[in-house]
């Protein structure tokens, strides 16, 4: 949650060069699980699809996003797959990987994620 804000400037700042997709999937601190204090949202772990839509809401309407959210399978299917669990970054061209950040916390970086961003655009341009 703390970086969605910084998220959303990304998105605003690069919007020409890029569609932006937020992927909700499972609650990374649930109430029933390992659990922080001072959490914005205190969520139970999704046991159906109503709790994932209710919870992913939520986080909408409290952040304003402007992106378009999708949600991961209660099998956690995009998760897994893309390593997200608590949050990651990606960049897909014309179906390829082609800019893949480290798993956060600790390797959930918005600068890098930008200087390829940067990079791209700039590079367009030129073409």
């Amino acid at each position: 949650m703390a970086n969605l804000q910084k998220f959303h400037e990304l998105c605003a700042k690069y919007k020409e060069v890029a569609d932006f997709v937020l992927v909700y999937i499972s609650e990374a601190h649930p109430t029933d699980g390992w659990t922080i204090s001072g959490s914005i949202f205190q969520l139970p772990s999704h046991r159906t699809l109503e709790d994932r839509t209710a919870a992913a809401g939520m986080m909408v309407a409290a952040e304003h996003l402007e992106c378009p959210v999708v949600m991961d399978s209660l099998e956690d299917l995009a998760s897994r797959a893309y390593g997200a669990l608590p949050e990651r970054l990606y960049i897909v061209l014309d179906g390829i990987i082609v800019y893949k950040g480290g798993p956060g916390p600790w390797g959930y970086k918005l600068r890098e994620t930008e200087s390829w961003l940067k990079a791209f655009k700039e590079n367009q341009a030129v073409c």
